[in-house]
C-alpha cells in the first residue's frame, strides 16, 4: 500500500513559490464585502473631516541670505556674517523656527488674547461638549497664577511655532517663511512681523556682541595698562638695584669699556710711534752717525741755528786757512767757536734723545693707565653679567606686557569706531502679502487622497483578514497548510439543495437524491479510498476530525450509504462512546451495543442492525457509557480480525482526536484515516496538531477531506478547489 503521508509537492511548489494571480482574485471576490465596506468607512471619515475643517490661509514672506556685505569701517567686525554655504542657510531656516520669534510675535499682537490661538478662549465644539458630558473638558477658567499663566503663554507660543514654515528655496541663499491662519490679513501681519523680528534678532546680536567687546575691552586695558607699568617699574628698579644704568640701548659699563678700547688703541699706537722714533735714532747714532741725522734732530730748530752758525763760522775758517796759518789767533778762536757749537749740537742732540725717551716712559705709563681701567670696567661688567640674565627675563615680561596692551588698545579703538554701522545678514526680499485663496484644506487633493487611503485601508484588511484565517478553504489549502493530499470534499446540503429538497436531512440526502453533488462527493471520497488501497484491499477506515461539529457523522453515514448502494458489503461502526452520534443519527435506540460486545455480554448477530434504504449494516453503541478502555483490548482485535471476513469496508465513526484518546488507539488498529476539516472553520493549527497525534500513534493517514463547503461560495471564490468550477459541471447533476 502506498503511504500517502509522504506527500509529494506539486511542480508549482517544487518550483517556489509564484504569484498566482486568479488565486488573488479569488481572494478579493471571497472579502469583496469587507474592502468595499473598509474602503467606504475610510473614504467617508476622511471626506466628512476634510469638509467641516476650517479654511485656513498661508501667507508667506521671502528673505535672502546676504552673500556680500558694505564695508563701512576697514576693520574686522565682532561678530561676523553669515559665510554663504548650504549648512549655514540650513542653520538659519532653523532659527527662523526658534520659539524666541514666535514668542516676540505672540507678546507684540497679544495672540494670547485671540481665540484662535488660545484653546481656552475658544467656544467649545461637539467633541469638547461631549467631553464636557463626561467631565474630561479642559479647564477654560483664567489661570490666576504667575506659573498658570506662563503655561498658557507657552501653549499659544507652541501653537504659533506648528502653524509657522520655513524653508529653503532650491540650492539658493533664500528662504521662504510661512504662516497659516484662519485669517488671511492675520495670517500676512504674522508672516512680516516674525521676517522682521529675525532681522532685527541679528542687529540686535551684532550690537550686543559690539557691547560686551567694547565693555571687555575697556576693562581688561585697565588691568594691562596697570601690568605694563607695573612691569616698567620692576626693571627701572632693578637697573638702579643693580647698576645696570643703560643709554642708547647699552649699559653705563658698556659705554665705559667701549671708550676704553678706543683710548687703549690710540695710546698703544702713540706709544709704538715713540718706540720706533728712539729705536730709530739710538739706531744712527749706534752706526757712528753724530746725530745730525737723527729726525728729532732735523726738525730742532735750536740746531738749525746752531747749524747755520757751524756754517759761517766754518766758511771764516776756511776762509782764514788759506789766508793763516793753524796758529793764527783769529784762526784758533774760529776753530774755538766752531768746536764749541758742535759740542753744543751734539749736546742738543742728547737732550732730543733724552726727551725721546722720556717721551716713551710717558706713553707707556699712559698705555699701562688706560690698559688698568680697561680691566677695571671689564670686572664690572663681568659682576654685572648675572644681573643682566634677570634683566633681559625682566624687560621681555615688559615688553610682552606692553605689546599685549597695545593689542587690546587697538582693538578697543576699532570696536569703538564700528558703533552703529552693524548690518543684518539677511534681507526681506519680499514681504508676505494677504493670499486670496485658502491653503487648507485642499478639498480635491484630500478626496482623492481619501479615495486612495480608502482602497488601500480595504486591502490592507483583506490582506490581514485573509493572514490571519486560520481555517482550510481549498484543496490547495489542505496540501499547503497540512502537508496532506486532500481527498475529498464534502458539500453543505443547504448550498446544493433545491426548494423542494429544503426538508430532506443531510443523513438521508445522499440516499434520497443519489444523482447530487452531495452523493457525488462521497463517491468521489469512496474511489480515493479504493485507489489507495490498491490490490491489497482495505477493510477498516477510520473517519476522525480535531475538534466536534466538523461532519464525522454526516460523512461517515453517507459514506457507508454510497458504498453500499454501489454493491459492497458496509459495516458502519459508532466508536464515538460520547456522543453515540451515528446511533442517533439512524434513530436507534438498543440496550446493548459495541462495548456490551467487547465485554462479552452479547453477540454480533444481535446487536448488528441494517439500513433497509441502502442495505448498509450498523454496529451501534448503547446508552450506557464505557469507563475502561475498550477499544485497546483484545476483545477488540478479535472482532476486526471477524468483521474483515464479513465485510467489504468497515468504517468507524470515532470521537474528535483531541478530545478523547480512543481515536488514536482505533487508529492504530485500522488499514487507514481519513482525516476531516470543517471548510473555512476549523483552525489549520488545531488540524495539524490532530494529525501529530495521529501519526506519534501509528496510524497510516489517508488524507484530509474537507466539510460542510458552501459550493455556491466556492464556486465564486475558491480558486484552487476542483468546487471553483462548480458552475461549470453543474449541469451533470439533478435533484
Amino acid at each position: 500500500m502506498t503511504d500517502t503521508n509522504e506527500y509529494s509537492p506539486s511542480p508549482r511548489e517544487a518550483g517556489g513559490e509564484t504569484i498566482d494571480l486568479h488565486r488573488l482574485i479569488a481572494v478579493f471576490r471571497r472579502r469583496l464585502k469587507l474592502f468595499a465596506a473598509v474602503a467606504a468607512g475610510v473614504f467617508l471619515i476622511v471626506a466628512l473631516v476634510t469638509l467641516s475643517e476650517t479654511p485656513k490661509y498661508t501667507a508667506t514672506a521671502n528673505l535672502q541670505i546676504n552673500t556680500r556685505t558694505q564695508e563701512v569701517v576697514d576693520s574686522k567686525a565682532v561678530l561676523s556674517g553669515l559665510t554663504p554655504e548650504t549648512s549655514v542657510v540650513d542653520t538659519e531656516v532653523e532659527a527662523l523656527k526658534s520659539p524666541e520669534l514666535a514668542a516676540a510675535v505672540v507678546d507684540e499682537l497679544r495672540l494670547i488674547e485671540d481665540p484662535e490661538f488660545n484653546d481656552r478662549l475658544q467656544t467649545p465644539g461637539l467633541v469638547g461638549t461631549v467631553k464636557g458630558w463626561f467631565g474630561l473638558a479642559p479647564d477654560r477658567s483664567a489661570p490666576t497664577t504667575e506659573a498658570g499663566r506662563e503655561a498658557e503663554r507657552q501653549r499659544v507660543i507652541s501653537g504659533i511655532g506648528q502653524r509657522l514654515s520655513a524653508r529653503r528655496v532650491g540650492l539658493t541663499y533664500s528662504m521662504n517663511l510661512s504662516f497659516t491662519s484662519e485669517s488671511p490679513v492675520k495670517s500676512a501681519r504674522i508672516a512680516n512681523l516674525l521676517a522682521d523680528k529675525y532681522l532685527e534678532s541679528q542687529l540686535n546680536r551684532k550690537l550686543d556682541a559690539t557691547g560686551d567687546a567694547n565693555s571687555f575691552l575697556g576693562s581688561r586695558l585697565n588691568e594691562l595698562r596697570q601690568q605694563m607699568q607695573t612691569a616698567d617699574a620692576a626693571v627701572s628698579n632693578y637697573r638702579i638695584a643693580n647698576n645696570l644704568l643703560s643709554s642708547e640701548g647699552f649699559t653705563l659699563t658698556e659705554q665705559e669699556i667701549s671708550a676704553y678700547n678706543q683710548q687703549l688703541a690710540s695710546v698703544r699706537a702713540q706709544e709704538a710711534e715713540q718706540v720706533a722714533r728712539l729705536r730709530t735714532a739710538r739706531a744712527q747714532l749706534a752706526s757712528g752717525s753724530s746725530g745730525d741725522d737723527v729726525g728729532e734732530a732735523l726738525t730742532s730748530q735750536v740746531v738749525q741755528n746752531l747749524r747755520a752758525q757751524r756754517a759761517a763760522i766754518s766758511a771764516r775758517v776756511a776762509d782764514m786757512s788759506s789766508r793763516y796759518g793753524p796758529l793764527h789767533p783769529d784762526m784758533v778762536r774760529s776753530q774755538r767757536e766752531l768746536a764749541d757749537i758742535d759740542a753744543q749740537i751734539q749736546a742738543e742732540i742728547r737732550r732730543i734723545i733724552s726727551n725721546l725717551e722720556a717721551q716713551v716712559r710717558v706713553a707707556q705709563e699712559r698705555t699701562a693707565s688706560v690698559q688698568s681701567s680697561l680691566s677695571a670696567a671689564r670686572g664690572a661688567l663681568a659682576s654685572n653679567s648675572g644681573a643682566s640674565v634677570q634683566l633681559r627675563e625682566l624687560e621681555g615680561n615688559a615688553e610682552a606686557a606692553r605689546a599685549v596692551y597695545q593689542s587690546f588698545l587697538d582693538r578697543y579703538r576699532q570696536t569703538s569706531a564700528q558703533a552703529g554701522t552693524e548690518q543684518a545678514d539677511a534681507t526681506l526680499v519680499s514681504r508676505a502679502s494677504i493670499p486670496t485663496s485658502q491653503s487648507a484644506p485642499n478639498v480635491m487633493l484630500n478626496l482623492a487622497l481619501s479615495l486612495v487611503l480608502g482602497l488601500g485601508a480595504g486591502l490592507a484588511a483583506v490582506v490581514l483578514l485573509e493572514m490571519m484565517e486560520a481555517g482550510v478553504g481549498t484543496t490547495d489549502d489542505v496540501e499547503r497548510k497540512l502537508g496532506l493530499a486532500a481527498v475529498g470534499s464534502i458539500p453543505l446540503v443547504s448550498s446544493i439543495a433545491e426548494s423542494a429538497d429544503r426538508g430532506v436531512s443531510p443523513i438521508d440526502f445522499a440516499v434520497k437524491r443519489p444523482l447530487s453533488v452531495f452523493a457525488e462527493s462521497f463517491r468521489s471520497l469512496r474511489t480515493s479510498i479504493n485507489y489507495a488501497a490498491g490490490s491489497q484491499g482495505c477493510k477498516v477506515v477510520v473517519v476522525t476530525s480535531a475538534l466536534p461539529g466538523e461532519g464525522k457523522t454526516t460523512t461517515t453515514v453517507g459514506l457507508a450509504q454510497v458504498s453500499a448502494i454501489a454493491g459492497s458489503r458496509v459495516l458502519l461502526m459508532d466508536c464515538d462512546l460520547r456522543r453515540r452520534a451515528v446511533t442517533r443519527a439512524m434513530g436507534l435506540n438498543t440496550e446493548a451495543g459495541l462495548v456490551e460486545l467487547l465485554q462479552g455480554k452479547t453477540t454480533l448477530e444481535a446487536i448488528m442492525t441494517r439500513d433497509e434504504e441502502s442495505g448498509a449494516y450498523i454496529l451501534p453503541l448503547s446508552n450506557v457509557v464505557a469507563t475502561q478502555d475498550v477499544f485497546g483490548t483484545q476483545a477488540m482485535d478479535d472482532l476486526l480480525a471477524k468483521l474483515r471476513g464479513s465485510f467489504d469496508l468497515i468504517l468507524m465513526d470515532t470521537a474528535p482526536v483531541l478530545a478523547l484518546a480512543d481515536t488514536r488507539v482505533l487508529a492504530a488498529k485500522a488499514d487507514m484515516t481519513i482525516v476531516l476539516t470543517r471548510w473555512r472553520k476549523t483552525p489549520a493549527r488545531a488540524t495539524n496538531t490532530a494529525i501529530k497525534m495521529l501519526q506519534q500513534s501509528g496510524a497510516y493517514i489517508l488524507g484530509v477531506a474537507l466539510t460542510q463547503v458552501d459550493v455556491n461560495a466556492q464556486a465564486k471564490q475558491g480558486y484552487g478547489d476542483a468546487g471553483y468550477y462548480y458552475s461549470e459541471y453543474k449541469k451533470y447533476y439533478s435533484a
